[in-house]
C-alpha cells in the first residue's frame, strides 16, 4: 500500500518571482523512495490564519504532513504556533534544547533574546529532530486526528542546507521503522505526432482496466506527451512489474507513435537510429532558428551522427548557403514545398550527409497571409530515394509554433528511420 502526504512550504517569499520552492521537489523524490504518494503541494506565505487553517486541513486528510520553513527566530516564523493551533495542542519549552541555545549563541559572541529561545518551543507529544546545521531543530509527531486516525506532522527548516541533511539523517530513518516497507515505481511512454486528448482516448479503455495504477498524462513539450504509470507494492520488483505491464499494454495500442520508454528524448532516439544506421544527418532551419540543431548536439556523442546545421534565415541565406534557386524563391516564396525541397537536398549535398532535412516557414506574429496563415511550416525531408515535402499548420505563440515544427520534424525523421530499417 502506498501512504498519502502533503508538503507545506511556508514563506511569503516563496510567493514572489525571486524565490523558488525547491525543497518540495526533494521531498517528494525522498518520500516517493518508501511508498509515500504526495498528493498536493502547498504554499503558504507568513499568514497565521491561512497556514493554521492548511495543516489543519491536512492533517484530516492524509498520513503524513511535512511543513517547510518558518521555524526561525523571527516575528513572522509562526509554523510552530500555527501548527499547535491548527493539531490543539499546548506548546512547550524544551529545556536541554534552551540550554543548547544559550550556548550555541554565547559561544559565538552574541546575546540570547526571547525570540531566539522561541525555537525551543515544541509541541506537546512531539520529538525534536537535531540540526547540527542551524540554530532551528524539527519536530515529529505522532498522534491521532479528531476522527481517531493515526496521523504525523513534521516540521523542517526552511534553508535547503539544514533541511536535507535532517531528511537524509533523521526523517527517512524514522519513517523506514514507521511504516511498513512499500516501493513505488513509475514507469514513463513518451509519445510523438498525437495529440494529448488522442492519447488519452486510445489509452484509457487500457490504464482504467487497471486501477491500483496510478496513469497520468502531461503535456511536457510542444509536440510531445508523457504517460506515467506509477504502482505501489511491498517489493520494487512486484511493483514495477504492475506498472509495466500497463505501459506496455499502452504502448502496444499507440504504436510508433511512442518513442521511448522509460527515459531517452526524441533526439536521442533519432540519433541511435542512424548510428545503428551508419547514417549522418545535416540540418536547414528557417523559422526554428537551429532549434533542431540544438536538441541534436545536445546529445553526447552526436558527432558520429550529426554533420552540421544550417540556420537559413533570410533568403539570400537560402540561396548562398543551401542552393535555393532565385527562381524558385521568386514563384512560390520561402514558404513553400518547393523551398524546403532545395533546401533539404542542398543541405545533405553540401554536408554529404545521408539524410537532410529542412524547415521553412511562419512562425508570427506578424507574416502571415490567409493562404498562409501564422504556424504555416513546410518541411523537407532528402535521403538517397529522393526528397519528400509536406506542411503543417501549428497553432500557439511563436516559441510554441517553433518548437512544435522542431519536434515535427525529428519525429518525422524517427518514423522515416524506422521505416527503412524494417525494410
Amino acid at each position: 500500500m502506498s501512504y498519502d502526504c502533503e508538503i507545506i512550504a511556508v514563506g511569503s517569499e516563496l510567493l514572489t518571482p525571486h524565490r523558488l520552492d525547491t525543497n518540495s521537489l526533494f521531498l517528494t523524490a525522498e518520500l516517493n523512495r518508501l511508498g509515500f504518494q504526495v498528493r498536493r503541494k502547498h504554499v503558504i506565505g507568513d499568514e497565521p490564519q491561512a497556514l493554521t487553517q492548511t495543516i489543519a486541513g491536512c492533517w484530516d486528510r492524509g498520513f503524513l504532513t511535512v511543513v517547510t520553513g518558518g521555524l526561525g527566530p523571527t516575528e513572522d516564523d509562526l509554523t510552530r504556533e500555527c501548527a499547535a493551533a491548527a493539531l490543539g495542542v499546548e506548546l512547550r519549552r524544551d529545556c536541554e534544547q534552551e540550554r543548547w541555545l544559550r550556548e550555541r549563541f554565547q559561544s559565538r559572541g552574541y546575546a540570547v533574546t526571547q525570540r531566539n529561545l522561541k525555537q525551543a518551543d515544541v509541541l506537546s507529544g512531539a520529538e525534536l529532530l537535531p540540526n547540527p546545521n542551524g540554530s532551528a531543530p524539527g519536530q515529529w509527531l505522532v498522534s491521532e486526528n479528531r476522527k481517531q486516525e493515526r496521523r504525523l506532522l513534521v516540521l523542517l527548516p526552511g534553508p535547503p542546507g539544514e533541511l536535507k541533511p535532517m531528511v537524509e539523517a533523521e526523517l527517512m530513518p524514522r519513517l523506514g521503522r514507521l511504516v511498513p516497507a512499500t516501493a513505488l515505481v513509475t514507469e514513463t511512454l513518451r509519445i510523438a505526432g498525437l495529440a494529448e486528448s488522442e492519447v488519452d482516448e486510445r489509452s484509457a479503455p487500457v490504464y482504467k482496466r487497471f486501477p491500483r495504477v496510478e496513469t497520468t498524462i502531461l503535456a511536457s513539450l510542444p509536440g510531445e506527451i508523457e504517460l506515467y504509470f506509477r504502482a505501489s507494492a511491498p517489493t520494487e520488483a512486484e511493483a514495477r512489474a504492475q506498472a509495466h505491464e500497463v505501459a506496455a499494454l499502452v504502448a502496444a495500442e499507440l504504436g510508433n507513435a511512442v518513442y521511448s520508454h522509460n527515459g531517452e528524448l526524441l533526439e536521442q532516439i533519432a540519433g541511435h537510429l542512424l548510428l545503428g544506421r551508419g547514417q549522418t544527418l545535416a540540418t536547414a532551419e528557417s523559422c526554428t532558428g537551429g532549434i533542431i540543431a540544438s536538441r541534436m548536439t545536445h546529445c553526447a556523442g552526436a558527432s558520429q551522427y550529426y554533420l552540421g546545421g544550417l540556420v537559413t534565415y533570410a533568403n539570400s541565406a537560402k540561396r548562398e548557403l543551401a542552393g535555393v534557386g532565385e527562381e524558385t524563391l521568386e514563384r512560390y516564396g520561402a514558404v513553400s514545398g518547393e523551398c524546403a525541397r532545395e533546401l533539404a537536398e542542398g543541405v545533405r549535398q553540401r554536408f554529404h550527409a545521408d539524410w537532410g532535412i529542412s524547415v521553412t516557414g511562419i512562425a508570427g506574429p506578424s507574416g502571415g497571409s490567409e493562404e498562409k496563415p501564422v504556424g504555416t511550416v513546410y518541411f523537407g525531408l532528402s535521403g538517397s530515394a529522393g526528397v519528400q515535402t509536406w506542411m503543417r499548420q501549428f497553432h500557439g505563440n511563436r516559441e510554441r509554433i517553433q518548437r512544435l515544427a522542431a519536434a515535427h520534424a525529428l519525429n518525422a525523421l524517427r518514423l522515416r528511420l524506422l521505416e527503412e530499417t524494417s525494410r
